[in-house]
């Protein structure tokens, strides 16, 4: 073999494994930028995932709801009590209670009438605090919503019959039915001129939902215990073991006469 075809074997050997090594190199790059863009596709995925689990920790319901809006009338400190009865009644009854608590409801039930009587009477005037113990103990956000759309229907000049409503068609105490805004409206149904598209857009919006947050902080600073807590006057009168609602009734009457 003549030296100018060794020559000539030798440089084709060569470019092969230039280009041997050419096409490593390159094949060393693309892996690279398959891991590299592998991992900005997880890191990316986590910072999704991560946006959505803290999201996921939040609704409607948290502290942050933006400025307070008290409800129209809500009178006392901070503008916390929504008053039903005649400012110059001789007695006050102050009620701390839950739309979702059995035992507000049982209260409501016995003691209803009687408060009704005496409100109606011009003898007792009845402030209302809302607080939100069952969705702070077993979950859910149905005592908020609830007392948000209690507040929407106190904009509306129709608290009172709402009010009663809602404990005539409270749902079981671990079923969180007054969290949905369409169960709400629908009860509102039932109070004649109060289902308006001003109620509807109070409710879906949460437009009171801050207001209810700051009243359940008065409540447990209050260390109340419980709800309903029921003071007449200042004095508890859910704790008194006698207390029925015809004695209710004799006191405020006395009261009244001075």
């Amino acid at each position: 073999m003549s030296e100018k075809n060794r020559e000539g074997k030798r440089t084709a050997r060569e470019r092969l494994a230039a280009e041997r090594d050419k096409h490593k190199a390159a094949e060393k790059r693309r892996r690279s930028l398959i891991v590299g863009a592998s991992v900005v596709c997880v890191l990316g995925l986590a910072a999704v995932i991560g946006v959505v689990a803290a999201n996921a920790g939040k609704d409607s319901g948290s502290d942050n709801e933006g400025p307070v809006a008290a409800p129209s009338g809500a009178q006392g400190k901070d503008s916390l009590a929504i008053p039903v009865g005649k400012e110059s009644a001789k007695s006050t009854l102050t009620i701390w209670e839950d739309f979702r608590c059995p035992a507000c409801k049982a209260f409501e039930a016995a003691y209803r009438p009687t408060i009704h009587e005496l409100t109606d009477a011009g003898q007792l005037r009845v402030e209302y605090h809302l607080a939100t113990l069952i969705d702070d103990n077993l979950g859910g956000s149905g005592s908020r919503n609830a007392a948000n759309a209690a507040a929407c229907a106190q904009d509306a000049g129709k608290f009172t019959a709402y009010h009663d409503v809602l404990y005539e068609n409270q749902p079981e105490e671990t079923d969180d039915a007054f969290a949905k805004n369409s169960k709400l409206i629908e009860l509102a149904g039932k109070v004649d001129g109060l289902d308006t598209p001003a109620f509807r857009t109070c409710v879906k919006d949460g437009t009171h939902n801050s207001w209810v947050v700051k009243s359940n902080k008065a409540f447990q600073a209050g260390n109340f215990g419980g709800t309903p807590t029921v003071l007449l006057d200042g004095k508890n009168i859910y704790q008194d073991r006698t207390m029925t609602p015809a004695k209710l009734k004799r006191m405020v009457q006395e009261a009244a006469k001075g």
